[in-house]
This record gives C-alpha cells, sequence and structure tokens, in this order.
C-alpha cells in the first residue's frame, strides 16, 4: 500500500459562486474514525446538489465537508477502529455527505459498495447517489412493482437514466419527459417504455393517451412548483407522487379534492440529510436487490462525460448544457 501523504489536491470554494470558483486547492487529507474508511479517490460523480451547494443555495449539514462530492469509487487505503482490516485495498464505490472531489475522500464503511466486475471506477463513481436516491423514493417510499408505471421528470439526467434502468429490470413501464426529440429518442433507447417531449407536447394529455386515461402508478418529480398540480392529473386511482427537488419552484397550488377523489398520496425525500442508519439500510437492500444486477452487467450508469479534478468547474458548465446520463470527475492517482 502506498504511503498516505499528509496534503491532498481538492475543490473546495471559499465562497458561493459561478463554476469559475472551483479551482483546485491544498487540503489536509482527512483521517477516518470509527466505522469509516479513507478512500483514495479514482473517480468522483458530479451531481444537482454539488452545483447548488457552489451557488451557495444548499449547504453542508452539519460535520460534513465543505468539499464538494457525494459519490466516488477509489481503492482503501485506511481504516478506521471498527472497520474490517480486510477492506484495506478493496476497490469500492461510496455515497458520501461531500468530500468527493478531492484525491482523498472519508467514507462511511458501511455505505461503500465493491466495485462490480467489469466496470470501471468512472461508472462505479456514477452509481451511488442516484441509485439510492432512485432506490429509496420509488421502490420504497412508492413502493413501486412489477408491472406498475412510472412518470420520471428529466428522463436523461443522471437521476432520469438510472430510473429506467431499475424500471426496466423490475419489469416498471417507465415514461418519461426530455427537451428535445433528440434526448427522447435516447431514452427509448436506454430502455423507457415512452418518451415525451415536454417543450413540443402536453405531457399530462400525452400520459393519460398511453396510459388509456387510468393514469401512472407513481411520478418521481425533481420540478416542483407548476409541475406539482399537472403531475396530479397523470396519476391513477391511489397513485403516488414523489418530490425529490424543486428545480422549478418551492410552492404550488393543488386542488385538494383531486388528492381525496383519487386517494393519492404525496410524499418526497432528500437523501444527504438523512442519518447513517437510513443509508446503511438502503445500502443493504441495493447490495441484496440491486447490486447483482450490476455484476451479472445487466445494468450500467450512463456516462455523459469524465473531466480531470482540475476542470471541475468544465463539469459544472456541462450539467447545464445538454446532457445524457452523468458527469464525472477523474482523479489522477
Amino acid at each position: 500500500m502506498a504511503q498516505i501523504p499528509a496534503k491532498m489536491l481538492a475543490i473546495d470554494p471559499a465562497e458561493p459562486g459561478g463554476p469559475e470558483v472551483l479551482v483546485p486547492v491544498e487540503r489536509d487529507v482527512p483521517v477516518p474514525g470509527p466505522g469509516q474508511l479513507l478512500i483514495r479517490v479514482a473517480a468522483a460523480g458530479v451531481n444537482r446538489p454539488d452545483v447548488m451547494q457552489r451557488k451557495g443555495a444548499y449547504p453542508p449539514p452539519p460535520g460534513a465537508p465543505s468539499i464538494p462530492g457525494l459519490e466516488v469509487a477509489g481503492t482503501v487505503v485506511r481504516v478506521g477502529p471498527d472497520v474490517m482490516p480486510e477492506m484495506l485495498g478493496q476497490p469500492v464505490c461510496a455515497l458520501l455527505s461531500g468530500g468527493g472531489y478531492a484525491e482523498y475522500a472519508v467514507a462511511q464503511a458501511a455505505l461503500c459498495l465493491p466495485v462490480p466486475e467489469g466496470l470501471s471506477m468512472v461508472e462505479a463513481a456514477a452509481i451511488p447517489e442516484t441509485l439510492f436516491t432512485v432506490w429509496s423514493n420509488v421502490f420504497e417510499r412508492a413502493y413501486i412493482a412489477d408491472g406498475d408505471s412510472l412518470l420520471v421528470h428529466g428522463g436523461t439526467s443522471g437521476i432520469g437514466t438510472m430510473a429506467i434502468a431499475l424500471g426496466k429490470a423490475f419489469d416498471v413501464e417507465v415514461i418519461v419527459t426530455a427537451g428535445s426529440d433528440a434526448k427522447c429518442a435516447k431514452a427509448i433507447e436506454l430502455g423507457a417504455a415512452h418518451a415525451i417531449n415536454y417543450r413540443t407536447q402536453d405531457y399530462v394529455e400525452e400520459v393519460k393517451r398511453i396510459t388509456g386515461k387510468r393514469g401512472v402508478t407513481a411520478v418521481l418529480d425533481m420540478i416542483g412548483g407548476d409541475y406539482l398540480p399537472r403531475n396530479l392529473d397523470c396519476l391513477a386511482d391511489e397513485g403516488r407522487h414523489v418530490s425529490i427537488a424543486i428545480m422549478g419552484g418551492s410552492k404550488a397550488e393543488i386542488p385538494i379534492w383531486k388528492i381525496m377523489g383519487k386517494r393519492l398520496v404525496l410524499t418526497g425525500s432528500t437523501l444527504r440529510p438523512r442519518d447513517n442508519a437510513f443509508k446503511a439500510a438502503v445500502a443493504d437492500e441495493i447490495a441484496k436487490h440491486v447490486w447483482p444486477l450490476f455484476e451479472a452487467g445487466e445494468i450500467r450508469p450512463v456516462i455523459d462525460a469524465t473531466l480531470p479534478l482540475a476542470q471541475a468547474a468544465d463539469a459544472h458548465r456541462r450539467m447545464d448544457e445538454d446532457h445524457v446520463g452523468k458527469v464525472v470527475l477523474t482523479v489522477g492517482q
């Protein structure tokens, strides 16, 4: 095992701002505490919450590093108390509360999963944040099951492409919205049953047409705002609406009688602030039900672009462009 340095390069902006604030700086290599391990990072996924944090709209939860980055893949180089020494040298991917945009990152051992055979470190780094989010919200909060139907907004985002992959694997009919015909075609290629161009089509009417006016079992919504009342029109009786972001606004006016008449469930969650016990329980479920699919090559993350850590600013700019799937930062070893 190579010697661990005292210092590392990281992206740790001193103040909020545009992508230009994401420049490499020198930071101390973190030390793992009880139940934690230190990962020499090979790749780090870029997610929308990172963009929000950079802008000052999503500060890290108490105790989390100020360095952005919610998922990494790499090699375990040090373990803290109560962590099996057999973890040393193991290739893992991990869900983090922060700290991923760096050469080294501390992770909870319970939130690490082995890098599936046949997947690169870049692919492994693109999995945890979107997988934990989709699994906990679609399969647990919305308790989706075989034969159900799911409407996902942002169908070619990291969340959207993961929802398509899981829907295909678990026999869920996934209908997505996207902002161009090209993105819709890509969603269909990835396994979506239907894709709706929300710029040229009324997605509510299209969902009604596709489902024979029955509606979908569940909606996974990252938009919020005025999408919420329209989403209710897309739901079947006993349908479930899950909010996971508010990119289109934090407030909505909804007709309560629709909830009552169709016996709808409106729920939602945020992943990053949840405690480690909850996340560990999700990790256990994923290890049991989903990881075998990655190991068998039945599911692979969709990678849009890879850039070196020093180009984190360009990675964030890419998030605002017409990307499909995940943007990943690579870290030199």
